[in-house]
């Protein structure tokens, strides 16, 4: 399964242009849902949901939709990342099981200046449950310092299997190996001048990546850091318009899915 989706639902300039106009804020969600496969809930990362915002989000949205979350910062923007095990517990039990079937990736995303240390690093994977309350979890990082463009940060991953973030940025190193059983990427050069956000060629490229991905290899013009592991069948993948000219964030996401059907 390939899903394409933007980050949050609530953005005033989408209104009257995604959003038909006059449609209430309340039934956002409800249209994004249904012309998207995936949404990244940012929120989380700021601070604590109730279990009843969980619940409300997955009864909006259609049966085989998916969300991804961001993790607290409080977890993932601090000196020692060992420590962050309180801040992991706290998030996971605030309620993110009961969007049920729909709960998708968790993600941990890092300041730009955190660079790596292996044990640390390490220690913090350790942290994170592959299974919750008889659910697994997929957990994925994004990493934003180019000390992490190393194979022992690859190869850490993969042995807690969990994904890496490839980031589409002018400002963050792109990492593109696949290190668990699904792919997760945040493609940030949506362009204002562009009305579907990327280039048809640029989207083209993203699809044919998206696809061999999912088929179960990597694509051919993003080189790997680590050694690249044999093909282990169909894969998850994720992908989300986030950041750039944010206003083009669902048009982009739409002209994607269009080129994957």
């Amino acid at each position: 399964m390939i899903r394409v989706g933007i980050g949050g639902w609530v953005y005033e300039p989408w209104r009257g242009v995604f959003y038909p106009k006059g449609l209430p804020q309340a039934r956002e969600l409800a249209h994004a849902s249904r012309h998207l496969t995936s949404i990244e809930i940012n929120g989380t990362f700021y601070g604590s949901q109730k279990p009843e915002s969980f619940r409300r989000w997955a009864d909006e949205t259609p049966d085989d939709f998916v969300f991804s979350l961001k993790g607290p910062r409080y977890a993932t923007h601090r000196r020692v990342l060992a420590e962050a095990g309180p801040s992991v517990e706290r998030f996971l039990a605030s309620g993110v099981l009961e969007l049920k079937s729909k709960l998708g990736p968790i993600l941990w995303q890092f300041p730009p200046t955190k660079a790596f240390d292996a044990d640390d690093f390490a220690a913090f994977l350790a942290l994170l449950p592959p299974r919750l309350d008889g659910r697994t979890l997929r957990h994925v990082v994004e990493v934003r310092h180019e000390s992490f463009l190393i194979p022992a940060s690859v190869e850490l991953l993969r042995k807690h299997s969990v994904a890496i973030a490839t980031i589409d940025s002018d400002k963050h190193p792109l990492i593109a190996d696949v290190t668990s059983d699904f792919v997760y990427a945040r493609l940030q050069r949506t362009s204002e001048k562009v009305k579907t956000g990327y280039t048809p060629t640029a989207l083209d490229t993203w699809a044919s990546r998206a696809q061999a991905w999912a088929d179960g290899g990597a694509p051919k013009d993003l080189p790997a850091i680590g050694k690249v592991p044999r093909s282990s069948g169909k894969r998850d993948v994720f992908i989300y318009m986030i950041a750039g000219a944010k206003e083009r964030a669902p048009a982009a996401a739409m002209a994607l899915i269009e080129r994957l059907k």
